[in-house]
């Protein structure tokens, strides 16, 4: 039988940006059961629904295009699907868009990622000077905990820009390391600045094409 594959843009906003990606996963299980979708699980004593997402985000960092997907066990129409979904959507949970993927279409890669931060208006001089000297560094090193040796945070850094008051950050997916905004706020000598109550944003999520 031809399972439906289905990719979902999402928005996970308020107190739910405080969850964890196992914890959105669990929600989501129970949010299709609630809307009467039957999902395709694998095979094996412990069946789990056939659910996918190209990249966690993390706890404490709220998405505004956050995507997943998932195989149905029965076909359904788009609007269909997304109309049953916002009926049990909870708060801060936003479903944007549903798109059915034609049979054999490959899962989604992540390619790269946006995220926006607020920069307090006495700290914007600041770093607009450090944003300036990171773009002009030719490697930005940082250490990993459990890893010997640094990443190169420079490497994955494919735009940065503070505009209109808003760090603008975007960064290249890689399946060797990964780097997130946070280390960008570090290399800045912004770290502190979310637990000054500024919070993180991701704006986009770039699959590969």
């Amino acid at each position: 039988m031809v399972r439906q594959r289905v990719r979902i843009r999402f928005r996970k906003q308020g107190d739910l940006r405080l969850i964890g990606h196992r914890d959105l996963a669990r929600t989501l299980e129970r949010l299709f059961r609630r809307a009467g979708l039957r999902l395709a699980t694998s095979e094996g004593f412990h069946p789990k629904p056939k659910m996918s997402f190209p990249s966690a985000l993390a706890v404490g960092i709220a998405g505004v295009d956050e995507v997943m997907e998932l195989e149905l066990a029965e076909p359904s129409s788009a609007d269909e699907l997304l109309g049953r979904l916002a009926l049990h959507a909870p708060e801060g949970l936003t479903f944007r868009s549903v798109q059915l993927l034609p049979p054999g279409s490959r899962k989604a890669q992540l390619h790269s990622a946006a995220f926006g931060v607020p920069i307090p208006e006495d700290r914007r001089v600041e770093a607009a000077a450090r944003v300036a000297e990171l773009l002009a560094s030719p490697s930005v090193p940082i250490g990993r905990r459990g890893r010997a040796e640094p990443i190169d945070l420079r490497r994955f850094v494919e735009g940065l820009e503070l505009r209109g008051g808003v760090l603008e950050i975007r960064l290249r997916a890689s399946r060797e390391a990964s780097a997130g905004p946070r280390d960008v706020l570090a290399a800045l000598g912004l770290a502190e600045l979310e637990q000054q109550g500024t919070r993180i944003t991701r704006t986009k999520v770039e699959l590969e094409t």
